[in-house]
């Protein structure tokens, strides 16, 4: 101790030995310290509840956790240079749509079976961005949704290079039916 500390002890040992305790608070913590000591005890049927819950809880976590990952996955997070070809393509898709629209509304039976065609391929598209989040090979996934884009570009073109085919056709018959 320090000196300073023992001598105030001293000189003011008259004060602090005239604030003793009364006696019961002694005997009071001597009965305690004589008892056995309690310890609480779980029986085995509340601590399988607590672990169930407890598995539960981190459990559900989980599952939002692998729901906010998996919706926040995109193709440029995986592959900037893809997420551009997908813009474009998709912007080229709509382009190209719009165009046919103008075209085959003189043409509704065309028009009908094209878009059915278009349907089903943009369904697969569609199936192939929501499998991307929980598919363990991303990027194969991405190149596949790059490529069925490709194809829905190369469809659309080849059918507006029919309904412009069959517009000619139609343009001669016309024509020749005049000159008779």
């Amino acid at each position: 101790m320090s000196k300073h500390l023992e001598d105030l002890i001293r000189n003011n040992k008259a004060e602090f030995d005239r604030h003793e305790p009364p006696a019961f608070i002694w005997e009071n913590i001597e009965a305690r310290l004589d008892q056995p000591k309690k310890g609480r005890t779980f029986s085995l049927g509340f601590v399988l509840r607590v672990a169930a819950i407890v598995v539960l809880v981190m459990s559900v976590g989980f599952g939002f956790y692998l729901r906010k990952m998996s919706s926040e996955i995109s193709i440029a997070s995986i592959n900037p240079g893809y997420a551009r070809q997908e813009t474009k393509l998709v912007s080229l898709i709509e382009n190209q749509r719009r165009e046919m629209e103008n075209y085959t509304e003189a043409y509704p039976e065309m028009q009908k079976e094209f878009t059915t065609e278009m349907d089903k391929m943009d369904a697969v598209y569609q199936k192939l961005k929501a499998d991307l989040p929980t598919s363990p090979n991303r990027e194969r996934v991405v190149r596949a949704i790059i490529r069925s884009l490709q194809v829905q570009t190369e469809v659309l073109k080849q059918q507006l290079e029919v309904v412009e085919q069959y517009k000619e056709y139609k343009k001669q018959q016309s024509n020749e039916h005049k000159n008779i």
